[in-house]
């Protein structure tokens, strides 16, 4: 279990949102005083809850406005088998997320590409990767949500700071 107070919670929302936030802004947003709050976002960096701070591109504008959802069957189950295709895997730079599943499908991927022939230029990639029993893909119509915001106040017991 994690040892997180309120501030804490309050320093990652905020941080979630617009991690451009200079030490001053965050400390105001979240009542703290600047030096405890930058002891707290040090704290935070060191134990591993900020993984690392980006900037979120906007993938049509970028040019890869195509979302593909893979499902993956495959018979193989060893460990050695699996290490081999995660190399693979996350070598593909369209592989934007990676998930071992439970139920009927073994691996589930999110895919971004140009459009569908990029998409087959993917699909061909992916097959040589490994021996598969099967692989389904489902195009995203429309994006109708998508964040990478956690939602931390069902940790915090939606008490704000």
């Amino acid at each position: 279990m994690n040892s997180l107070d309120r501030f804490d919670y309050a320093i990652l929302d905020a941080l979630q949102h617009d991690g451009t936030l200079s030490i001053a802004q965050l400390s105001e947003k979240v009542g703290l005083s600047s030096t405890p709050c930058w002891k707290r976002v040090r704290r935070l960096e060191e134990e591993g809850y900020i993984e690392s701070r980006v900037a979120i591109v906007n993938r049509r504008k970028a040019g890869l406005p195509v979302t593909v959802f893979v499902s993956v069957r495959t018979s193989q189950h060893d460990e050695k088998w699996l290490a081999r295709f995660a190399a693979a895997v996350i070598a593909l730079p369209e592989v934007q997320e990676f998930h071992r599943m439970s139920g009927d499908i073994d691996y589930l991927l999110k895919v971004v590409t140009t459009d569908i022939e990029g998409y087959d230029r993917f699909y061909k990639k992916l097959i040589k990767a490994a021996q598969l029993s099967g692989v389904s893909s489902a195009f995203s119509m429309e994006q109708i949500k998508c964040t990478t915001a956690l939602p931390l106040a069902l940790l915090s017991h939606g008490t704000p700071a």
